[in-house]
């Protein structure tokens, strides 16, 4: 079995190995090669923790495999982030364990990666204007990823602690962008692309606030309760999503499906927009990519993390 720690991934993975990975994973869903087995999500009842598996195999690249892992609320007090997770990759002619891979700074990246595949097939023509909900962790990864695939000129941001805005305004910095601090009325009213990436409960981004063509990466969203667009908003726009059973049990999708504002037939999965299946945007004023996240992302990306550290010497060997 081969190891790839935690600690080695950073000098390995790169924001476009991860955007290439997470784009071939989901035109591979949409073409039927590749599927995503059950999620087991469940709270243990110690620590306030969650903890689960997500798993898949693609056919047509070879990866079977799962991500094992969850969030930890109160791992400050250990020195430790809150989201902790490995990837484990399984030979898929004979069952056998092929790589274990340190997940917690990949799961950041294909998470990134699948928000910019997003903006780079749906945005609309010519957007200039980034629009950032939420300010935590993630949001760093999230602007970095979609800066690369659209000539952004500036970005908007909203926390609902504004205290934490430091964060977006030290990233698009970073990116050589001028960034404003601003109110949800005019993030949405002036913003061409806006990602959220919050753990809100409740609607944040409402139908009112977004005016004219605007692309949405809603990747906040990604357990039943959780929401942060208004479901006016998601019943207005054409929608995409990774896996259309996610989004509607677990996505964004969820809230405007259980109003009966949209069906399960309304929402597509952005891979078929990437076999050339779907047309896309086309002539739609608003779109949503409900990013839920699913276990062939990780696969993706930690296939081609052991990939990287086999080629490099850095992958270490344990007999088990």
């Amino acid at each position: 079995m081969l190891v790839v720690p935690e600690s080695a991934i950073a000098g390995l993975m790169t924001p476009q190995a991860a955007y290439d990975a997470v784009e071939a994973v989901f035109a591979a869903m949409a073409r039927g090669d590749a599927r995503n087995f059950p999620v087991v999500r469940e709270a243990l009842g110690f620590e306030d923790a969650l903890y689960g598996f997500k798993g898949g195999f693609d056919a047509s690249a070879l990866t079977l495999g799962l991500k094992a892992g969850g969030y930890w609320p109160n791992n400050q007090k250990h020195g430790l982030i809150n989201h902790q997770s490995t990837v484990f990759l399984f030979d898929p002619d004979t069952g056998r364990v092929k790589a274990a891979v340190g997940g917690n700074l990949l799961t950041a990246l294909r998470t990134a990666a699948a928000a910019a595949v997003s903006v780079s097939h749906l945005a609309p023509q010519g957007a200039k204007v980034l629009g950032m909900i939420g300010a935590g962790h993630q949001s760093a990864f999230q602007m970095r990823a979609v800066a690369r695939v659209r000539g952004f000129d500036r970005v908007l941001g909203w926390n609902p602690h504004p205290e934490m805005l430091g964060r977006l305004a030290d990233t698009a910095a970073e990116l050589g962008l001028p960034f404003e601090a601003v109110d949800l009325d005019r993030l949405g009213a002036e913003a061409d692309v806006i990602v959220s990436i919050t753990s809100s409960f409740g609607p944040l981004l409402m139908d009112g606030h977004v005016k004219g063509p605007t692309h949405i990466a809603a990747m906040g969203t990604d357990t039943k309760g959780k929401q942060e667009l208004d479901p006016a908003l998601v019943a207005r726009a054409r929608v995409f999503t990774d896996e259309v059973a996610q989004a509607i049990s677990i996505g964004e999708s969820q809230h405007a499906i259980a109003a009966g504002l949209i069906a399960e037939g309304d929402i597509t999965q952005i891979g078929a927009v990437l076999t050339g299946d779907h047309p896309g945007r086309g002539d739609a004023e608003v779109t949503i990519f409900d990013g839920t996240g699913v276990g062939l992302q990780d696969l993706a990306v930690a296939a081609a993390v052991v990939r990287l550290a086999e080629e490099q010497g850095i992958a270490q060997k344990v007999e088990i």
